[in-house]
Parts: C-alpha cells; sequence; structure tokens
C-alpha cells in the first residue's frame, strides 16, 4: 500500500486571524506597552503575587522598548538630515523628472514622508525619489 504525503490544511479564517494578529501587535506603542504592564500590577491577586523573576525581566523590557524608542527617533533624525544634505546640493542645478515630463532649475527642495521634492524655478516640482536625473 502507498502511502502519500499530504499537506497541512488551514483555514482561510486561521490566516487572516493570525495576521490580523501580527498586525495589531505590530502597531503597539511603547505607551500601549506600558499601560498594559500596568493594568497587569495594578491587577494582580495579592494572595498570588507576580514571580519576582518576572517582574524583573518585564522591568528589563519597558528599559529595552524605550531604548529602541529613542533609537528609532534618533535614526529618523539622522535620515532626514542627511536627506536635506544631499537635496541641498541640488539647488541651481537642472533637474528632470523620471518620466522626462518635467525639467527645470531647482529652487528648493522640502524633504517630507514621501522623500524629497524639488520645486522649480518655473513653478513645477519633480520627486527626487523616483528617479530624477541632476544635470
Amino acid at each position: 500500500m502507498t502511502v502519500n504525503a499530504t499537506s497541512p490544511v488551514t483555514s482561510p479564517a486561521a490566516s487572516t486571524s493570525s495576521s490580523a494578529a501580527s498586525a495589531a501587535t505590530q502597531s503597539l506603542s511603547y505607551n500601549d506597552f506600558l499601560t498594559l504592564l500596568m493594568a497587569e500590577m495594578k491587577n494582580q491577586d495579592p494572595t498570588q503575587p507576580m514571580d519576582p523573576s518576572q517582574m524583573v525581566s518585564q522591568l528589563a523590557t519597558v528599559s529595552e522598548v524605550g531604548q529602541a524608542v529613542q533609537s528609532n527617533t534618533t535614526l529618523a533624525s539622522l535620515l532626514t538630515a542627511t536627506s536635506l544634505s544631499q537635496a541641498e546640493q541640488l539647488i541651481g542645478r537642472t533637474v528632470t523628472s523620471a518620466d522626462g515630463s518635467t525639467s527645470g532649475e531647482v529652487a528648493s527642495v522640502s524633504v517630507g514622508g514621501a522623500g524629497a521634492v524639488a520645486t522649480l524655478t518655473n513653478g513645477g516640482t519633480v520627486s527626487l525619489a523616483n528617479g530624477a536625473s541632476v544635470q
């Protein structure tokens, strides 16, 4: 008798709920984490308090999360400063959009969530994040 290999069966609902849980976990902020920790501490059973090693572990996690938040903030400001430094070198130069539809001399550059955008002397704008060419 021959036995064929089988693949695991998962329901679409199970994969959807696990991806939703993953997305929710990734969207928790530092303040949410602190709120959950404080609620846990307030609502623990006085007759069975939390294990001291668990408390130290959670406090260490709070410290790590705080340091990670600070590191991310610092990194974001460094990236913005680097982008502005590189973008200022374009002022006075001629740029052409990636599709070739817009071209002109750069009057100013701004950096936002979508990347650097050059404002031209003729009033047009060129996104520098999409492969604009500089002459």
